[in-house]
């Protein structure tokens, strides 16, 4: 654990992460969640597929920046984000995300990498070189991505049904076993899980007007 991996898996991170709820928002309107245990089982869900994904991704990009044309090593990789992202909403997301990481990161930690990048990158792909950026090696940029497939929506639970601030850092707690085993799991290859209902939500919450988070 160093002080580079706190940082990057930190919410108070200026990289935009605050504005997106990850499918909580559309998931309370829809009845999916309501309390702490319907909280737990979708974010629970949402590690073990997208969250795995991004996972795999983020340390892939992590290993690319030493590849000998990362470039093309990370532009592939940009096109496998594609692949395993068939909600456009949810492509849009990571996207923009994306961006906004690859611009505080590339102040934080500055380093000939970022430019390899493709102009928008998915979310992962920007975790992952901001991880080799700061020192990191595949494995830690995996779990911040594991992590953070769970923590925001978790905030953006409690601040949606006013939950008590202890009962959701205890739910995301519990949780920390498995965000370790998808890191661990997801750290040498690409996963391709995938979730249907985080695909819908994701499509049916941007074409609301009223909606108080991004996606």
């Amino acid at each position: 654990m160093t002080a580079a991996l706190l940082t990057l898996a930190d919410s108070r991170l200026p990289a935009g992460g605050h504005t997106h709820s990850g499918g909580v928002e559309q998931a309370i309107a829809a009845g999916v969640i309501g309390d702490p245990a319907s909280l737990a089982l979708f974010l629970r869900r949402r590690l073990t597929t997208s969250g795995a994904v991004a996972a795999g991704l983020a340390a892939a990009a992590c290993r690319a920046v030493d590849d000998a044309d990362p470039v093309a090593a990370l532009s592939a990789l940009d096109a496998e984000a594609d692949a395993r992202t068939p909600s456009p909403a949810l492509r849009a997301t990571s996207r923009q995300q994306g961006r906004g990481l690859v611009r505080v990161g590339g102040r934080a930690w500055p380093h000939p990498a970022w430019a390899a990048l493709p102009g928008q990158p998915h979310h992962p792909l920007a975790l992952g070189v901001a991880a080799a950026a700061g020192g990191l090696a595949p494995r830690d940029a995996a779990g911040a991505a594991a992590y953070l497939s769970v923590s925001g929506p978790a905030t953006a639970a409690q601040r949606l049904l006013a939950m008590d601030p202890i009962t959701v850092a205890a739910v995301t707690a519990r949780l920390a076993p498995e965000v370790d085993a998808v890191a661990a799991a997801a750290a040498d290859g690409l996963p391709a899980a995938a979730d249907p209902l985080l695909d819908l939500l994701a499509e049916v919450h941007t074409a609301r007007t009223d909606r108080f988070f991004a996606s």
